[in-house]
């Protein structure tokens, strides 16, 4: 039988093995990920370390869009939507299991809008040059009816479509994490950095971290030190300077996720001008329907952030403007809440709109690295950009970036999707042939669901879950698609867990206790 490069124990004697790593990264979600496949590839000795889990953060509760921006062109950045633009067509042909096209659908009740948006969205087309999605072209009102069978017709006078990117964020990290340990990388979740050492000219040489399952503590050297941690930035920049100024200001986005009934076709809806200007998509996902998403400058951030009712109530507000079917609070399956890691704004400015949405790579005094700012889409180049920089930094062999043309963990030429499982491209087989094996594997985790039970085994054994949370929130997706659902089949997803980490009954309770608790900032209260 081959070894499972993927087990926890192999990379944790990895980890004991390496004395001396060319790049070590801080933080698992799109960036830290991002970024350990960058320098994998070009050959550099790789560790990272994420405190919790995988894409535990922002890099699980996007909109869930691979996309070039539509509003950032009308702010009239244009090289950003083109690099964007540019990053989309590479991911989707790098994991072409987990990248759709899905066709948006602008409404327009102004005589003016089909014209103005239209322009508009061939300059978009433009920017996506070879790697393009497909035309945009304005829709008459009765085919725009005909494909927004829930969109309100009083008033209405046409549509514009327009073709975006849709993913699924944390599948799409954990198959980056798989590549980058293909790859040789080091890559361990729940080890938490608690302290950077530094030698006798101040520079940051290297982390103290604690494995947070054993209470473990590991001193680890690298020839350079990247800081991806998201919101989190600031607590490592004050780790490496207690009077360094804050970087990041958080900003919340919030996603209401309800049943496919609201928006029965194929076409998304983005609504380019809200009651205060943001912009607001409905989006089809995973047989349900998302609208999100609000952006809420804050002040203070957390690893489960709450969503605000100002920011409930003005996603059902706006949404119902635009729907001949009325969504309430009864009608949210879930709702969950990420927090952008915005540059801080130089003044006391709240528009958050308006605030940089491209990435900095930063070098400290210390040389310590940090990457802020940008956005899942961007991910690759984001990545490419940081390695380029601790190349310089930590004086490491020039190699070239080696990720353009990559395949993913998981890619397969098959784009169909025929069933859930397709979402793991290559391993789905491998999942079908579990179930053959062992029947009872293929029964659903819950009658009203798709999933199954071998999913589970499979997060455990191939995708480094350690929790219930880690199956359900970010590889099995049913936190994110109906909350009570989740809570109801904690326990039996404890019980597959502990079997095959081979825990005990004190853990499965605490495991589910843990999770419901978690759970409940997704449910919504009516």
């Amino acid at each position: 039988m081959t070894k499972n490069i993927f087990k926890r124990e192999a990379l944790i004697a990895q980890l004991q093995q390496e004395k001396n790593w060319d790049v070590l990264i801080i933080g698992g979600g799109a960036s830290g990920l991002g970024a350990a496949l960058d320098s994998a590839t070009r050959g550099y000795k790789t560790v990272l370390f994420e405190q919790i889990d995988y894409a535990k953060g922002t890099s699980s509760r996007s909109t869930k869009l691979v996309h070039g921006g539509v509003r950032y062109l009308a702010q009239g950045n244009v090289d950003l939507v083109r690099e964007a633009l540019h990053e989309r067509g590479l991911l989707a042909k790098n994991a072409p299991h987990l990248v759709s096209n899905l066709s948006f659908i602008i409404p327009n009740y102004k005589w003016w809008g089909t014209p103005f948006y239209t322009i508009g969205l061939k300059v978009y087309d433009i920017l996506s040059g070879r790697l393009s999605f497909g035309k945009s072209f304005s829709l008459s009102r009765k085919k725009t009816i005909q494909k927004l069978k829930t969109i309100k017709t009083d008033g209405l006078k046409g549509g514009v479509l327009y073709h975006d990117g849709q993913f699924d964020d944390s599948r799409l990290a954990i198959n980056i994490a798989q590549t980058a340990i293909e790859k040789g990388a080091t890559l361990l979740n729940y080890f938490k950095v608690i302290k950077l050492t530094k030698n006798t000219n101040g520079n940051t040489n290297g982390v103290v971290v604690l494995d947070t399952e054993t209470n473990t503590e590991y001193t680890v050297f690298a020839k350079t030190i990247i800081n991806a941690t998201g919101v989190f930035t600031d607590e490592i920049l004050k780790m490496d300077d207690a009077a360094s100024k804050n970087l990041v200001r958080p900003s919340q986005g919030i996603h209401l996720v309800v049943d496919r009934s609201f928006l029965p076709g194929n076409e998304a809806i983005m609504i380019p001008k809200t009651t205060d200007g943001r912009v607001l998509f409905l989006v089809p996902w995973h047989s349900r329907v998302i609208l999100g998403t609000t952006d809420t400058l804050i002040d203070s951030h957390s690893l489960e952030p709450k969503p605000l009712e100002e920011e409930i109530d003005f996603i059902l507000a706006n949404a119902n403007e635009y729907l001949n079917k009325n969504v309430s609070r009864e009608d949210v399956l879930s709702m969950y809440s990420g927090l952008r890691p915005l540059a801080a704004p130089k003044d006391k400015s709240e528009k958050t709109k308006e605030i940089s949405r491209s990435h900095k790579v930063l070098v400290s005094d210390s040389k310590l690295i940090t990457i802020t700012g940008g956005k899942w889409t961007t991910y690759r180049r984001m990545a490419q950009d940081t390695i380029d920089k601790a190349i310089q930094v930590g004086q490491l062999t020039k190699r070239p970036c080696a990720t353009k043309d990559l395949q993913l963990h998981g890619a397969t030429l098959n784009k169909e999707i025929i069933n859930h499982l397709s979402f793991y491209g290559s391993d789905q087989d491998s999942i079908l042939k579990m179930v053959k094996h062992n029947p009872t594997l293929g029964e659903k985790l819950h009658p009203n669901l798709e999933f199954v039970k071998a999913e589970v085994v499979w997060a455990v054994k191939n995708e480094m879950a350690r929790t219930i949370e880690d199956v359900l929130a970010r590889r099995v997706r049913v936190l994110f698609l109906d909350a009570k659902a989740a809570i109801k089949i904690a326990p039996l997803v404890a019980d597959i867990i502990a079997k095959e980490l081979n825990k005990d009954d004190a853990w499965k309770q605490n495991q589910i206790e843990s999770f419901r608790k978690v759970a409940d900032v997704y449910v919504l209260k009516h």
